[in-house]
């Protein structure tokens, strides 16, 4: 059994490099992805409607809870405790599962946990498996090993089975098929759904059965299951799933063999801590009081369930993560997605702009810390830095502050360092800023054929080369005829 990944002396230090978690699936940078998005007024148009939806039940069922707050900052404690014992905490998880009769197995980045899926499935002579929706297993590419060692992985949760049905990936965290609508996902039924009805209609309870008979069949002759987890508790060696429809409860009960790919930060201390985590996720994530399917397993039982049950622990890159305490936090994530549907970027944007298996704000964070700064250059960028997003996070991520952190990180031009170095040097100095915008002022005269009235405001919609580039994206508001120490002089 290969050991954990994660630093055992206690200083959180990174061990594993990371490779392959959340990768770049295009070497398009996030600018040009999202321009490309914002021009297909359809997926603007499914985003609005499904963002808005979600953002409504959200504030609802959120509004009733009075001690909301309290439970968002026992979340956070609970995280961050997390995070600290971590080493410590993986290891009286194994003990737990095994003492349980569950076999765990430690992966050091993507490709070792794929390999050991593949083996495990082998053992078990299956050829296909079915999979519950897990972000983990997008993360390390599982379906793409499966389908290189000759298993078919099918995917069970509805909007991952219309993604995978289009061969297109997920473009939101809990809703993967978010970017589409009623119509085009019958067209992919009818076009990919050999056992489809010839009269599918595009009503949501039609496109459901439609699956669920699909489904059926998969469920009752699989041999093998792949699942992730949502919470993995210490000190009983259980997992826990939680989801909407039925389909991880058949495949956590239904299968003989059960193969749990877990990434390491998933750990609560406690079972008790669920308590908390189980009232913040649903509100957060699908706007529910509860989810309607809550599963939980430990180890084997016998004649019950799955009698061949492994758990993976995967690091791919969580150390590396660990171990920088400004963008720590971003571990703490539990996959609510509320950041995404409240963030003006991703609901024009969506999710395949940002080319990562995370999107939205914590993608923006997550994505760069787990395979380098450099590799996603352009991710941290990809916000306003309006804080809706931490706003909305149920453990209190402070999305912003890591954002800006990994600005620092990421490679800038040297016109760009040329550039803000004079900027600096400039507002250092009262006299100098002064003088600066004096001389704005009347070099603005020459730009007038730029000039442009939005909102009542003056702002310069195009500037010729090299100053097109800023322009392309923003509009830069022109200098105020009188600057407030010039008024405050004369009167």
């Amino acid at each position: 059994m290969n050991r954990p990944a994660v630093d055992r002396s206690g200083t959180g230090g990174a061990v594993a490099p990371a490779t392959g978690g959340g990768r770049i699936r295009t070497p398009l940078p996030f600018p040009t992805m999202a321009a490309r998005a914002v021009a297909d007024t359809q997926l603007r148009a499914n985003l609005h409607r499904a963002t808005r939806t979600i953002r409504a039940k959200r504030a609802r069922v959120v509004d009733e809870v009075p001690d909301w707050q309290a439970l968002r900052d026992a979340g956070a404690a609970i995280k961050a405790d997390v995070q600290r014992r971590l080493p410590e905490l993986l290891e009286q998880f194994e003990a737990s599962a095994t003492a349980a009769g569950a076999t765990v197995h430690w992966a050091r980045d993507a490709a070792e946990a794929c390999r050991i899926v593949v083996e495990l499935t082998r053992a078990a002579g299956a050829e296909e498996v079915v999979k519950v929706k897990s972000m983990a297993t997008q993360e390390i590419e599982l379906n793409e090993a499966l389908e290189a060692a000759g298993i078919a992985a099918y995917e069970t949760d509805l909007a991952e089975l219309i993604v995978q049905l289009g061969e297109d990936t997920p473009s939101h965290i809990l809703v993967p098929a978010i970017h589409y609508n009623r119509a085009q996902i019958r067209e992919i039924f009818q076009r990919r759904m050999p056992d489809a009805p010839a009269d599918l209609g595009d009503e949501p309870s039609a496109l459901a059965e439609a699956a669920r008979a699909h489904l059926r069949r998969r469920f009752l002759s699989a041999r093998v299951a792949v699942s992730g987890a949502n919470f993995a508790i210490a000190d009983t060696g259980t997992l826990v799933v939680v989801e909407s429809e039925g389909n991880g409860r058949m495949c956590l009960t239904l299968p003989e063999t059960l193969i749990s790919v877990v990434g390491v930060e998933k750990l609560l201390p406690t079972f008790t801590d669920l308590e908390v985590f189980l009232q913040l996720l649903p509100r957060s994530s699908t706007g529910e009081r509860m989810n309607p399917y809550t599963s939980m397993w430990t180890g084997v039982t016998p004649d019950d369930g799955p009698q061949d049950v492994h758990v993976v622990l995967v690091d791919n890159g969580r150390s590396a993560v660990l171990a920088d305490p400004v963008g720590r936090p971003a571990l703490s994530c539990i996959r609510c997605s509320a950041c995404l549907n409240v963030c003006p970027v991703y609901e024009r944007a969506g999710g395949h702009a940002y080319g990562s298996v995370y999107p939205g704000p914590i993608g923006a964070i997550l994505s760069p810390q787990l395979t380098g700064v450099a590799d996603n250059a352009s991710l941290p960028y990809a916000s306003t830095l309006c804080g809706a997003c931490y706003d909305a996070c149920p453990v209190k991520i402070n999305i912003p502050e890591i954002l800006v952190h990994l600005r620092q990180q990421a490679p800038h031009p040297v016109a760009e360092k040329a550039t803000m170095r004079v900027l600096a040097w400039v507002m250092r100095s009262p006299r100098r800023w002064a003088a600066v915008l004096r001389l704005a002022r009347v070099g603005a005269g020459p730009l007038g054929a730029y000039r442009e009235r939005r909102s009542g405001a003056r702002t310069l919609r195009r500037l010729p080369w090299p100053a097109s580039a800023w322009t392309r994206s923003r509009d830069l508001p022109l200098p105020a005829p009188q600057t407030f120490r010039e008024w405050w002089e004369k009167q």
